[in-house]
């Protein structure tokens, strides 16, 4: 299986359409708190519209949480700018389940998770004009790269 993880998400409209993109993915999205929105809010069921509740999901507490709920042999992958190492470049083939780890919006990723996964650090090359993604859009093009080396 594929999981999403979105590491204290801020924005509840790419939420919403993270989740959009794992339903189309049958794919798991994960929230790891503390979340800049509430669940109810209304931005993230209009983004995801009425896909929401055909959604896999669990918000956790916290990092152990998540890790011990998704357990050890679920690789993780995390995407940051930082990252030396290109997104397509990942041989995700062998891997019977992923877990694609994605900061929050305003921050990205802990420079904790940084320095302790390094080997693990992808990134989605861009022009340095522009300074990141949208966090839906590269979630998509991740996830997507996941599932074609897949064969899906």
């Amino acid at each position: 299986m594929l999981h999403l993880v979105l590491y204290n998400p801020e924005i509840a409209h790419n939420t919403g359409a993270i989740g959009r993109t794992c339903v189309a993915l049958d794919a798991k999205l994960w929230l790891v708190r503390p979340l800049g929105f509430q669940m109810s809010d209304k931005k993230i069921r209009r983004a995801g519209m009425d896909y929401w509740e055909h959604l896999n999901w669990q918000a956790v507490n916290d990092w152990s949480d998540l890790l011990s709920q998704l357990g050890e042999e679920v690789p993780l992958y995390f995407l940051t700018k930082f990252a030396q190492k290109s997104y397509t470049e990942a041989d995700f083939s062998q891997d019977k389940d992923v877990a694609l780890v994605f900061g929050s919006e305003s921050r990205g990723l802990p420079a904790s998770f940084q320095m302790q996964y390094t080997e693990k650090l992808l990134r989605i090359p861009i022009s340095e004009e522009a300074r990141s993604l949208n966090l839906s859009v590269a979630a998509a093009v991740a996830a997507f790269e996941v599932q074609r080396q897949w064969g899906r």
